[in-house]
């Protein structure tokens, strides 16, 4: 009989404490980056109620206001109202404490160990890894976007909750929230949907309803027509009559945001990715600048694992790299495909490293990953910080391309020439 089984993710909203620190990381990043592309960052911040920490180590030739920077991105968050949210952005306390980054660090970062060995390809072995450390990239065939299903749908409930909130379809809900799907698997497929879970910000009173007890299940209603049922259009598995639906277990969610609990970036670094469906290495991508592997070498494992679902050639893949800092090529590679591979997995090793390029400064190059494009209007790592850096059919992301797969089917069929990736 086929193993029957639940698997739960999360996800938060921009709103959350710890997801404005991962914004206002990111947009500190998407600022230096688009006057000098060069520059070397690994932005931190904290929050509290009324005050905002930014920290960490920049090197940059870029001449940029942080505290203008932090107050902007907290307005378009939603906290611009210190009565009710006890956190404004015209209000709070910003601290800047930033150091430059350690020379150590840079010389190998900015020479490679290659480089500095005479490679033959000395512009790709430039940049080495700005860290050691081990990442992880993932797809399956659950969702359109090639993502678990729990996370995706999770996610999606937080950026709905966004949509209704901005829009003003529901006026009473606050920036803050968490959602939690439980998924039902069988055989592992999912066949249904267990439980949702939405904690939402919301106000005391909704127009002339003050009782908590009508005001909590004004919101379950609410929520449930204009927040859960829309997010299921291009999903097979939905809700049915057996599917729990959980509003504010708690009773009440007034206070939130920073004057709640107070947040950090890199704290969410399971919501960022796949909900805990796939191994993660530990590292977290706000605030970082892509010669860090920690946010780039997950990017271009995910593009890997991607593409090779897309093929057709596996219908789940999890793709692990590591590296050495100052090194420019990863220390290992693996592919994973969890027996679901239409071809070995070795084989699908040996694609990785013809197909793919792995060294930081060829990431950076195939992604565009210093240089903002005039479209993005300064915007990239700040729109991802927030929702999730993957599965984002909302944006144009260069690691959620599929654009490999068709070359990776064909290149079966020809023998293959290793690179030495």
């Amino acid at each position: 009989m086929p193993r029957r089984y639940l698997f739960t993710s999360e996800s938060v909203t921009e709103g959350h404490p710890d997801k404005i620190c991962d914004q206002i990381s990111d947009t500190i990043l998407d600022a230096l980056l688009t006057q000098d592309p060069s520059s070397r960052v690994a932005a931190e911040v904290v929050v509290n109620t009324g005050l905002v920490l930014i920290t960490g180590e920049i090197s940059s030739k870029a001449q940029v206001n942080y505290v203008a920077l932090a107050r902007q991105k907290i307005a378009e968050i939603g906290y611009t109202d210190p009565t009710n949210n006890g956190f404004s952005s015209d209000s709070c306390a910003v601290l800047v404490a930033l150091d430059e980054q350690s020379e150590d660090i840079a010389q190998g970062v900015d020479k490679a160990h290659e480089s500095r060995e005479h490679s033959s390809e000395e512009e790709l072995d430039a940049i080495g890894a700005g860290d050691q450390g081990l990442m992880f990239g993932f797809a399956c065939n659950e969702t359109p976007e090639l993502m678990p299903l729990p996370i995706s749908l999770a996610h999606r409930i937080s950026r709905q909750l966004a949509t209704v909130r901005k829009s003003g379809e529901l006026t009473y809900l606050g920036p803050d929230g968490k959602t939690q799907v439980t998924v039902a698997y069988e055989a592992g497929k999912p066949v249904g949907i267990d439980t949702i879970l939405i904690s939402t910000q919301h106000s005391a009173a909704i127009g002339d309803i003050t009782d908590e007890a009508a005001v909590q299940a004004k919101i379950k209603q609410d929520l449930w027509s204009s927040v859960v049922l829309p997010i299921f259009s291009d999903i097979d598995v939905t809700p049915d009559n057996a599917t729990r639906f959980l509003v504010n277990p708690t009773g009440k969610f007034v206070i939130g945001g920073p004057q709640g609990d107070s947040g950090l970036t890199g704290r969410k670094i399971i919501v960022d990715t796949y909900g805990g469906y796939s191994r993660h290495g530990g590292g977290a991508f706000s605030g970082k600048d892509p010669t860090k592997v920690d946010r780039s070498a997950a990017y271009a494992a995910r593009y890997m694992a991607k593409n090779i679902v897309a093929a057709g050639l596996a219908e789940k893949c999890e793709v692990q790299l590591s590296y050495a800092i100052g090194v420019a090529r990863p220390v290992s590679i693996l592919v994973e495909t969890f027996g679901t591979g239409r071809v070995d997995d070795d084989r699908l090793l040996m694609l990785v490293k013809e197909h793919f390029e792995l060294r930081p400064a060829g990431i950076i190059q195939t992604f565009n990953l210093q240089r903002l494009p005039a479209e993005r209007k300064g915007r990239l790592y700040q729109n991802v910080a927030a929702y999730g850096h993957f599965g984002r059919t909302d944006l144009d992301l260069p690691w959620e391309k599929t654009d490999k797969a068709a070359i990776l089917k064909k290149a079966l069929s020809q023998p293959l020439a290793v690179s030495g990736v």
